[in-house]
């Protein structure tokens, strides 16, 4: 399985925890999660990864590696993000975006079908 991840901005806390818990009660079942860290550093992102519910049947180890390879390809997206992070003070939260590659596709496809 192919992994993609991304970091898509800041978040208040309590807005990304009431975003997830809306996805829960959706019973969200692709294979697209979204995760948050307290700080940007790649512990931190692995970390967040690592807590993805095991019911997705990912080869973790290969998700983890993914989130390795966009750290050190994308440095100048890192920096800006972790600026971004500091900026907006402690009751934020850096959310980026894991999935296997298939499952994103096609949930960016229902996105992009719902607003024609």
């Amino acid at each position: 399985m192919k992994y993609t991840f991304d970091i898509l901005g800041v978040s208040p806390i309590l807005y990304f925890f009431n975003q997830q818990q809306e996805r829960k009660e959706q019973k969200s079942q692709t294979g697209v999660e979204y995760v948050a860290a307290y700080k940007c550093t790649l512990d931190a992102l692995i970390q967040s990864v690592e807590n993805v519910p095991n019911y997705r049947g990912w080869d973790l180890d290969d998700a983890i590696e993914t989130v390795i390879n966009f750290w050190v390809n994308n440095s100048d997206s890192i920096k800006y993000w972790k600026e971004r992070l500091k900026d907006a003070g402690g009751e934020n939260l850096l959310v980026g975006r894991v999935a296997n590659v298939k499952s994103l596709k096609a949930e960016l496809e229902i996105l992009l079908d719902k607003n024609l």
